[in-house]
């Protein structure tokens, strides 16, 4: 990888791109499952293997202490998560920091279709321990 490219970089431009084209068609005001369905199917239209509400199981002090879900796994790449709020928490975007130090995934994509569409790359470099543990492909 040249030092100058993003990590995941080819990967995270074509699901923003379906964000956009989802975003540009749909406009703003469904509730979250409708935009998530339509990302899904437009993700898997550009050759992309998508996974649903994907289960991490999280620990503490290496005991699991309870269930999270990610909104979508992309090419087992890229965690997605995506939001419908006409504002978006503050909150979101360490929600999906957690999502990426409870998996084995380096990768994430806040996607929120608010009253303007917007998109936060993130990436964690540090060690995490797990990858996804239960798959429920909707």
């Amino acid at each position: 990888m040249h030092p100058t490219e993003l990590l995941e970089g080819a990967l995270t431009r074509s699901i923003i791109g379906a964000f956009y084209e989802v975003y540009n068609v749909l406009d703003f005001g469904f509730r979250e499952r409708i935009y998530t369905n339509a990302l899904e199917k437009e993700l898997r239209a550009r050759g992309h293997t998508v996974e649903r509400e994907v289960r991490v199981v999280v620990c503490y002090k290496g005991e699991p202490i309870a269930v999270q879900v990610i909104d979508m796994v992309v090419d087992g790449k890229v965690v997605v998560e995506v939001k419908s709020t006409p504002n978006l928490h503050p909150s979101a975007a360490r929600q999906l920091e957690n999502y990426l130090r409870a998996t084995d995934l380096k990768v994430g994509l806040l996607l929120h279709f608010g009253l303007e569409a917007k998109f936060q790359r993130t990436v964690d470099t540090k060690r995490r321990k797990r990858k996804p543990t239960t798959k429920n492909n909707s």
